[in-house]
């Protein structure tokens, strides 16, 4: 886990570049984007994790993988037209 560049500690809490981050939320474990700054761990992508889990996903997340590409039914018929045109 790196170490989160240009975090500033302030009175509000942590800063980075004018903005006020929020600690991550237990979801957020194991993803790559987790930086730690003084004993805390925070995105590097999203000033507020917890809200980014609270519609569902993180889209963020490097951690989960996509299930909706998995879930897409191929026409067979149209499959075999596509591989005889060579796409």
């Amino acid at each position: 886990m790196s170490v989160l560049p240009n975090a500033v500690k302030t009175s509000e809490g942590v800063s980075v570049n004018g903005f006020l981050l929020s600690p991550v939320v237990e979801q957020c474990s194991g993803c790559d984007r987790v930086r730690q700054f003084e004993e805390q761990e925070f995105c590097s992508s999203y000033p507020n994790p917890g809200g980014k889990w609270a519609g569902g996903q993180c889209n963020f997340a490097t951690h989960i993988k996509n299930q909706s590409a998995a879930a897409v039914k191929v026409n067979p018929l149209k499959a075999s037209k596509r591989a005889a045109k060579g796409r």
